[in-house]
């Protein structure tokens, strides 16, 4: 299976091997190099215990800074990196590198094919096309396999020493937890409202529609006269909750449709508004009751996926397509989901039609979770990697369901992590390469 525990791994660890290494960033090789002068016009301009960096590997650097920085500013005005940056990033680095292989940290060779396989289908390419690309923008595939295995051995480093050192207090996660609180007090109350529908049929005729308004402004008459509105609504509504006298729930402001809390917004408890139309027809709606919520709740979400594993005949290429191909089989009606899932998904989940259950936010692999927050109930995604295998995912359902504080505190707690893991990390890298010997040359 695919789910995760917290705590989450910081995202940056996960989504910095694509930015690195797919837009072409060449960074500096990890060998150990020891002559004193660099063929050719290159020099040595600073050496890290026994690690020179040239000046080459310097202004590799500052090409790749200065294309972050745009990216991140959206500007070409603006200021751009120094060599000094650009240096003094590559020392960091160097020192981290030594500090890695004194801890024994090493990349095997699968490892290293499945971030590839990963970056691949993550930017939508086949591996052939991978290196292509990795060609195509001056990088040769050596090179390009050797700056993500530097990305992977800092990855796992970190992974191994930043968590660590994260502090976070019982005061830190309190504050936040009544930030929170109030918030979703004042901007999503509970209420509860009912409502009168009067339907009209989706080829109605301008005539039948006026008349239907009419009779919409009628019912609206008899319960400004005073008319019970229960009473009203058995009568006269063509909905299906009319048996309730149209009440539809104490439930979260968020969870009624926007068009009746835009409506709703300015009334007192008890009162009601003119006809409001939709696509439906015509409702009178009223504000029964309205309260700040207390109740900790938390999104979850029931999806299904079908989940092929390359391996052996079977390629990441090839079960990316063969699930591109049931996406359209089920797009067009042609295939139904939890008969394939059945079929052919290799996860527990198979004999039940990829059914996944509902599930809190943090209970799958990020990479997972990322793409199925971002579908639309009902909507499947295009076919997505993890490192479990080639995912096709469908969104069913959400709701929100309420958490214990203990719940709630950890998902605070982990939040905190989350926010604090640059800070940290950033302070430790400074620490290994304060102990690290560096020599300046000319």
């Amino acid at each position: 299976m695919f789910f995760t525990s917290y705590p989450v791994p910081h995202r940056w660890l996960l989504i910095s091997l694509c930015s690195l290494c797919i837009h072409g960033l060449t960074l500096a090789q990890t060998s150990v190099q020891r002559p004193e002068t660099i063929s050719g016009r290159d020099f040595i301009v600073a050496v890290v215990d026994t690690v020179p960096i040239t000046n080459h590997e310097v202004n590799q650097r500052l090409i790749q800074l200065s294309q972050q920085a745009r990216q991140q500013s959206g500007s070409s005005t603006q200021l751009a990196p120094s060599l000094q940056a650009a240096l003094e990033k590559l020392i960091t680095e160097k020192a981290l590198l030594q500090h890695a292989r004194d801890q024994g940290i090493d990349i095997d060779a699968n490892a290293l094919s499945q971030a590839q396989d990963r970056i691949a289908a993550q930017s939508q390419l086949s591996l052939e096309q991978l290196r292509s690309k990795s060609a195509s923008e001056g990088i040769s595939w050596q090179s390009f396999q050797q700056n993500l295995k530097t990305q992977l051995i800092l990855q796992r480093l970190a992974e191994r020493n930043v968590p660590s050192r994260i502090r976070i207090s019982d005061a830190e996660i309190d504050a936040v937890m009544r930030e929170r609180m109030n918030a979703r007090s004042n901007t999503n109350p509970n209420i509860e409202l009912a409502h009168i529908l009067i339907a009209v049929p989706e080829q109605a005729s301008a005539s039948e529609v006026s008349a239907l308004q009419t009779k919409a402004q009628n019912t609206l008459q008899r319960l400004q006269a005073g008319e019970n509105f229960a009473n009203v609504a058995k009568d006269v509504s063509n909905s299906s909750d009319k048996e309730q006298g149209g009440r539809m729930g104490l439930r979260p402001m968020d969870r009624y449709p926007s068009l009746f809390v835009d409506a709703t917004a300015r009334l007192k408890v008890g009162e009601i508004t003119p006809p409001v139309r939709s696509g439906a027809g015509f409702h009178i709606l009223k504000l029964v009751t309205k309260r700040a919520s207390n109740v900790l709740t938390v999104t979850e979400t029931h999806p299904r996926h079908i989940l092929l594993r390359p391996g052996g005949q079977l390629s990441q290429t090839t079960a990316r397509a063969q699930l591109a191909e049931y996406k359209r089989q089920i797009e067009s009606g042609k295939a139904d989901f939890a008969k394939l899932a059945r079929e052919h998904s290799q996860d527990a989940s198979g004999p039940s039609g990829g059914d996944l259950g509902w599930v809190a936010p943090g209970m799958f692999v990020p990479e997972f979770e990322e793409v199925m927050n971002k579908l639309a109930i009902g909507q499947i995604a295009d076919p997505m990697v993890s490192r479990f295998g080639v995912h096709l995912i469908q969104v069913l359902e959400r709701r929100e369901a309420p958490i214990s504080e203990r719940e709630f505190r950890e998902m605070v707690r982990n939040t905190l992590r989350e926010k604090k893991f640059d800070e940290t990390y950033q302070l430790w890298a400074q620490e290994v390469r304060g102990r690290a010997y560096v020599e300046y040359r000319d």
